[in-house]
């Protein structure tokens, strides 16, 4: 029997997309490992299968992964959020995915009083002319967009550009060339999955894909609280540590005591367990979790 491509036995595959470098190739890379698929070993494969799980990924510049999704060539691809919209492609967010994450902000020269406002008309610069078109259009404005690809701090020194919009982390960069933040962050970024828009039928590896995701997710973002309590504070201990459905409460040997288990937020997993130190219980761990289906 012969195999069609993209199929596997009579089942099709997932085809994926999957940015080629920078910080969106290795968190997806990792995510995509932490969710149990394999990945590519070499820099220079474009294409790996996965045959365990029925999904084929294909590496690709990060900015053309919408377009690829858009165009219904592939199923599903990991971007930025910034990309996506920038991308104007028939694309949808699936997913937040929590890393990669950057803000687009307005920046002009020191000492200069531009607002958003003021904007209309005027030479700006940036590597996103959509994102920032768009954001201006709905607060009435149109300034002159430059499209640059890279290096538009630079843009205002060599004279081609009043103001730019670019992706600040700390400012540093932009206040080393002289320019000063204003306005408000024109987009919050981050990697997302996005999938073709109004597509329904998709191949069955993408709902385990979604939820591998999802329990990724969830384990990165909650950690296993255990303690032992004795009566007297166990339902205020329970209330310190409410877990997801309830917490799961186990007798001990010693009369009158408890241990109990509880899902945290590992952002206030420290705090708890003083509070619950406080109350009282000892023997408080905080573990880490692998995996998740909830």
């Amino acid at each position: 029997m012969t195999t069609e491509p993209g199929s596997r036995g009579d089942r099709p595959l997932l085809r994926v997309a999957v940015p080629n470098k920078g910080s969106l190739s290795e968190g997806a890379a990792a995510i995509l490992r932490e969710a149990g698929y394999s990945q590519r070993t070499d820099s220079k494969q474009l294409v790996h299968l996965d045959s365990d799980t029925g999904v084929e990924f294909f590496y690709l510049r990060p900015r053309d992964i919408a377009t690829y999704v858009g165009e219904g060539t592939l199923d599903v691809g990991f971007t930025g959020r910034d990309l996506l919209i920038d991308s104007g492609a028939a694309a949808e967010e699936v997913l937040g995915l929590g890393f990669a994450r950057s803000r687009f902000r307005f920046a002009a020269p020191t000492g200069t009083d531009y607002t958003e406002e003021s904007l209309d008309g005027v030479r700006l610069a940036t590597s996103y002319p959509r994102v920032v078109g768009q954001y201006l259009a709905r607060r009435g404005v149109t300034p002159r967009l430059i499209e640059l690809e890279g290096a538009v701090e630079s843009s205002i020194r060599l004279g081609i550009a009043d103001v730019i919009a670019d992706v600040v982390e700390t400012g540093t960069t932009l206040r080393q060339a002289g320019l000063q933040l204003f306005g408000e962050p024109i987009l919050q970024s981050e990697a997302i999955l996005i999938k073709h828009t109004g597509r329904d039928a998709m191949p069955t590896a993408y709902d385990t894909l979604v939820r591998r995701l999802n329990g990724v997710l969830i384990a990165r973002t909650y950690v296993m609280l255990d303690y032992d309590v004795d009566n007297d504070h166990l339902d205020e201990a329970c209330k310190i540590t409410p877990g997801l459905e309830g917490p799961t409460i186990s007798p001990l040997a010693r009369d009158g005591w408890y241990a109990v288990r509880a899902m945290v937020k590992r952002a206030e997993a420290q705090q708890l367990m003083d509070q619950l130190w406080d109350l009282g219980a000892r023997a408080i761990l905080a573990t880490d979790i692998a995996a998740s289906r909830l």
